[in-house]
């Protein structure tokens, strides 16, 4: 059902976000070109200008030598008087840079290892390389939340809810997440061997998977009964736009009624994606967002040319998983009356970040640098927005297979 879909797309997006959050939602990505932040992740190239010394001024700097004596004196105790031998220091150097971050008190700012770098970026990258399935890493045992369309996962049978017990016969009982899924990924063309154990068996069974080079899915869209149009945007990755176009172009074409465009559990992605996808709702050249840096100056970003979805009858279904880039569009649509918004209050990410990649892949830091204001400027940081057309979807109407919200959103566009 796709109802049921739905719902565990969004508890994969759940689980993204709740890596995002906890080190503080990504908004932004460093870029060479000043005045180009990116909303909500990264950037695919990396800084080729970070380097791993102190700059020569800096380091000539008394001050600056005295205060970093206790950091040295405490990295030589470990090492000298540490009851484990030898440690890692690979680990000991990210742990400071993530304590650096954290003592800024800003959840946005914040240090991400490689493998959190990798896993989070892997959405909006469009491709990597595995089984492709969602998973859920936060529990005893990896845990399927839903193979993606067409991928080895789907064509194997796994099912919403296996749980990986072993990998190529390797026992996963007490292995993080993080690492199993490490396991399950892999070039290519090479094999894996999921061991599973599957709610409706009563002993685990072996699945064998020959891994490929996975495209991301950023949307969906279909025509609903009534005539109404459907586009679920998932995240507002590298391709998402030019997906989104393509999408809209089909659905057009069989002159829906109306357009639902659900943005519930989309955590954000790249700003100029948010851009490009904005100025298919609304005409060029109206103001989209701003952003305001700490120096008190503003940029302001303007919608484009080309959109096919200017005119149409419009509802957006947001929630509390709806973040950052997200926001941009709900925010944008309802200050023009474009479109109503229908469901719950959204997360409130307003801030914007650089990321900037480590030398050495040691992962990357994110800085908050600016902050984003809507069309009549209204800061929706630790706020959210509040949809035009209150409605919960609960607990017991997902496990009745309804929801209400996209049901609501029908309503709305019938009526009109």
């Amino acid at each position: 059902m796709k109802v049921v879909r739905y719902i565990l797309v969004g508890m994969l997006v759940i689980l993204t976000m709740s890596i995002v959050f906890a080190s503080g939602l990504m908004i932004g990505w460093f870029n060479p070109e000043p005045g180009q932040l990116l909303v909500s992740m990264f950037k695919p190239e990396a800084s080729a200008s970070v380097t791993q010394s102190l700059p020569d001024d800096k380091a000539e700097d008394t001050d600056l030598k005295e205060l970093f004596v206790p950091f040295w004196q405490a990295w030589d105790l470990v090492h000298s008087e540490y009851v484990d031998q030898p440690v890692d220091d690979s680990l000991m150097m990210q742990g400071a840079i993530s304590g650096m971050m954290e003592s800024l008190g800003d959840p946005h700012t914040s240090y991400m290892d490689p493998l959190e770098y990798e896993q989070v970026s892997t959405d909006l990258e469009g491709t990597y390389e595995g089984i492709g399935a969602w998973v859920d890493i936060t529990g005893d045992y990896l845990t399927v939340i839903s193979p993606m369309p067409g991928s080895p996962a789907e064509e194997a049978g796994l099912k919403p809810g296996d749980i990986v017990v072993a990998v190529n016969g390797k026992d996963m009982t007490g292995v993080v997440g993080d690492l199993v899924l490490k396991e399950v990924k892999g070039p290519a063309g090479t094999d894996v061997i999921l061991t599973i154990q599957r709610a409706s068996s009563d002993e685990p069974f072996d699945v064998t998977i020959t891994r490929k080079e996975i495209d991301v899915p950023s949307l969906e869209g279909k025509i609903l009964e009534g005539n109404i149009a459907y586009i679920h945007l998932i995240t507002y990755g590298v391709q998402t736009p030019d997906e989104l176009h393509a999408t809209l172009e089909s659905l057009m074409e069989q002159n829906p009624d109306g357009l639902i465009l659900d943005l519930r559990y989309n955590g954000g992605g790249y700003l100029d994606s948010a851009i490009e996808i904005m100025s298919e709702f609304i005409e060029r050249g109206n103001i989209v967002m701003y952003e305001e840096l700490g120096d008190g100056s503003r940029k302001t970003y303007k919608s484009k040319s080309g959109g096919l979805a200017t005119e149409i009858p419009l509802v957006v279904l947001i929630n509390q998983g709806s973040a950052s880039a997200s926001e941009i569009t709900a925010g944008a649509i309802q200050d023009y009356g474009r479109g109503q918004l229908v469901g719950e209050q959204s997360y409130g990410k307003g801030s914007v970040q650089i990321w900037t990649p480590l030398v050495n892949q040691q992962g990357a830091i994110r800085v908050t640098v600016a902050r984003w204001l809507t069309p009549d400027e209204r800061q929706i940081n630790q706020i959210g927005i509040t949809p035009d057309v209150l409605v919960e979807y609960t607990e017991e109407d997902f496990s009745a297979g309804i929801d209400p919200q996209l049901d609501k959103a029908i309503e709305i566009l019938l009526e009109e």
